[in-house]
């Protein structure tokens, strides 16, 4: 009953509404009704926009931190690969060099024939054998390799094979204690024999008291006795011992072959040392 009563003021309200409109329209005056509607509004719409804006660029920043973290992925395996395919480069270039050198060796030395081999094995320390320091090699009888050949570097004298296998043989070091070796002094030609000693180092022994000897000479193989090939080097002097009691005098020898670091050695194939008494 009472909404019946309220529809003429309704209908009155509406056509009111409309009339001032239409007289706002005519006169161009409806700038000043939209800035009061859209006035309350217009705060709540550029806070909406601001959240709208901060929420776009904080998605804009978790995509540009995951493609960070996909290109520092991306980086570190390069680097890693880069890394490993350095140290083999390092790696080749130190094999290329050591093989450079044993070649000029060859070049140096053509009288001999030889057979290149890599170190597969150090021993250093006691034996039952009594073979505290040798080496063992790749190559073997099926390499044409025999027992009794000398084995060198290009820095000189490393020792002689004492043991063979068909792909393998055991070389023993001249620093080896039981190991002697017949040598001269370079400047003097005074002979004298090289022995190995208990600490890796080496001594040579039986060097008449009147020759002189001095730090520095250098000290090669002499040929003598057959078991190594001449002017093989074997070391330098580092000290003298001399005594005026005894017969002979002693040098102390630092070997020119870096034991420590061997890992290729040439095997002279061509020699044929006299059979050595054990």
């Amino acid at each position: 009953m009472k909404r019946l009563q309220n529809r003429p003021l309704l209908f009155a309200l509406l056509l009111s509404l409309t009339i001032v409109a239409l007289v706002l329209h005519e006169t161009g005056n409806t700038q000043a009704v939209e800035n009061l509607i859209l006035r309350p509004v217009t705060p709540v719409q550029n806070h909406l926009s601001g959240l709208v804006s901060d929420f776009s660029d904080l998605v804009q920043t978790f995509r540009d931190l995951q493609e960070l973290r996909r290109r520092n992925e991306e980086l570190q395996s390069l680097a890693g690969s880069l890394m490993i395919e350095n140290v083999h480069l390092k790696e080749l270039e130190s094999e290329n060099e050591t093989l450079r050198q044993l070649l000029q060796f060859t070049q140096a030395n053509p009288t001999y024939g030889y057979r290149a081999a890599e170190v597969v094995g150090h021993v250093i320390g006691q034996d039952p054998s009594n073979l505290l320091r040798y080496i063992i090699i790749d190559v073997g009888t099926g390499d044409g390799v025999a027992k009794g050949m000398p084995v060198v570097t290009d820095r000189g004298l490393a020792g002689r094979i004492v043991e063979v296998s068909s792909r393998s043989s055991k070389v023993l070091l001249i620093t080896d204690v039981s190991s002697s070796v017949n040598a001269i002094i370079q400047s003097s030609r005074a002979t004298g024999i090289v022995e190995g000693r208990a600490d890796g180092g080496l001594v040579m022994k039986y060097i008449p008291q009147q020759v002189t000897v001095n730090v520095g000479d250098i000290i090669l193989t002499s040929g003598l006795g057959a078991t190594f090939p001449k002017r093989l080097v074997i070391g330098q002097v580092t000290a003298v011992h001399k005594r005026d009691i005894e017969m002979f005098q002693q040098a102390e020898i630092k070997p020119t072959v870096d034991f420590e670091r061997l890992e290729v050695v040439l095997v002279i194939t061509n020699f044929e040392p006299i059979e050595m008494v054990q």
